[in-house]
This record gives C-alpha cells, structure tokens and sequence, in this order.
C-alpha cells in the first residue's frame, strides 16, 4: 500500500495569492513599462520613478486587484486542471500524455482567463493610476471599489473589456504553467537522481515559468493596452495593428520584467501549492 496526497481544489487559487503578494512590485513595474508609448524607462528606472514620486507603498498598488484575480482566474484554472487531471490519472495506470496537458491547460486557461477578466482590468487600472495626472487619475479605493464603480459607470461590457484576449493568455499560461510543470516534473523524476522534493519543485516551476512567459508575452502587451485604453482602439485587430507598427519587438516589450516577475511567481506559486499538498492534502491510499 502507498500513501499519495492530493490537492484539493481551492489550493491553486491559495497558492496564487501567496505567490501574489510576493511578486506584486514586479507586476506593477511590468504594467508601467508595457503601457509607455516609447521606451523611455528601464525596468529600475521605473521602479525608482514610483517610488521616489509615490513612495514605497506604490509599488502595492492594486495588491486587492490582484489577490481578488487570483481567487477568480487561479482558482479556476488550478481547479478545472488538477481535478481532471487527477481523475483521469487515477483511472488510468500512467501519468496523462503532454498533449492530453496541454489542452486541458488550455480549456481551464481559457475559462479562467475570462472569468478573472472584470478583476484584472481593475488590477491593471489600480497599478497604472500612479502614472496619471491627479485630475485623470481613477482613485479606486480597493477592487471590490473599482469593480462596482466599473459596472456603475462604464456598463458590464466594461468589465469584460479585453476578455479574448484575457482569455487567450490565460490558456497560453496555463500550458506554460501547469503542463510544463506536469512535463517538466515527471522528466526529472524520471531521471532517478532528484526525488519529490522541493529542489524537483524549484526546478520543474522554473522551467514552465520560462515557457510561461515566453509564449503568453505579445499577449500580455496587447491585452495591458486593451484594458487601460481610454476608447482609442476599436478592438483587438486595431490594438495589433497600432503595436505592430512601433515594429515587432513592441510584442516583447517588458520581456525581462516579465520574465523576472512570472518566473518568480511560478515557482513561489508551485513550491506553496506541493507544500498545501504535502501538509493538507487530501490522503489516498492505493
């Protein structure tokens, strides 16, 4: 008989919010950079720039966006991808096939993405405020605030603005996140040399973070551009159209940061989801 933990269903969304509040900055930085109309500011640049106008605490803005996105897009995904992944998994006698992963992380990617939509374009708008002329600036209180206000002043099409491209990326990011990590871990253990342990976990989050952020980040420009626009693109073929013309490495604009942010985040988030498993998991003896 082997004892196996399993995780439960909410522990995705858990894990994110823990990953969340230590990579906040990094995301705020990263939306900063992505929104200029010209480079003008590297990552540290812009960073010292918030802070020395805002101080520190600048840097947490929209922390409340962010934690209510991942309770929203997170969790859903976490939840859509680990329960069917288990229940396929237990049924069968080996681990599911990557291409089986990467649908899977696709279909719950997808449905988070648009789910978490309303919550990230408040993030977005919190995190940007800081960049605005007071007279511009939205001063949401929190995102429970920003999303009512949204919905009161704007309409419930507002609050979806963006939602095909949220959701795109969503689907980009969980094939990067979950079925790379999936892959990545079951190639390492299969080598024999590391077992389940924290130092497979950093690696194998390591790796889908990379892939992570290279596949969703022309995405991410393109939906951060969306979701701030103020009504000067008419969608998302215009929003390309507008971007492409800066010339193609527009679509990798804030690469680095990122990279620096979602790497960071991967791993926090899977080193505290295998913990969540490991200590309050759900035990299965087969």
């Amino acid at each position: 008989m082997t004892e196996k933990r399993m995780s439960r269903w909410y522990f995705g969304g858990l894990a994110s919010c823990g990953a969340a509040c230590c990579t906040h900055p990094l995301d705020l930085v990263k939306v900063h950079l992505q929104t200029q109309q010209e480079v003008k500011m590297k990552m540290v640049g812009m960073a010292m720039h918030v802070v020395r106008n805002d101080g520190v605490l600048a840097l947490y803005n929209g922390l409340s966006a962010s934690l209510c996105r991942q309770m929203s897009y997170s969790l859903t995904r976490f939840a859509i991808y680990e329960t069917v992944r288990d229940m396929m998994g237990s049924g069968s006698k080996g681990p599911m096939p990557f291409y089986q992963k990467v649908l899977l992380g696709a279909f719950g990617g997808f449905t988070g993405g648009f789910i978490g939509t309303p919550a990230d374009m408040v993030n977005v708008r919190m995190q940007n405020d800081v960049k605005l002329p007071p007279e511009l600036r939205r001063n949401y209180k929190h995102a429970i605030d920003g999303l009512y206000r949204v919905f009161r002043e704007e309409g419930v099409r507002k609050l979806f603005s963006g939602a095909t491209m949220a959701s795109s990326r969503g689907a980009l990011v969980t094939v990067g996140q979950l079925a790379c990590y999936d892959q990545a871990k079951q190639l390492v253990l299969s080598t024999g040399i590391l077992g389940d342990n924290i130092l497979t976990h950093f690696l194998s989050s390591f790796i889908a973070g990379g892939c992570a952020t290279f596949l969703c980040q022309p995405l991410d420009v393109l939906k951060t551009r969306l979701m701030n626009s103020k009504g000067e693109y008419s969608g998302v073929l215009h929003c390309f159209r507008e971007t492409a013309r800066l010339g193609p490495l527009a679509f990798y604009k804030g690469l680095v940061p990122a990279g620096i942010r979602l790497i960071p985040h991967t791993v926090l988030t899977f080193v505290f989801l295998e913990q969540l498993k490991k200590y309050f998991g759900i035990l299965v003896i087969s």
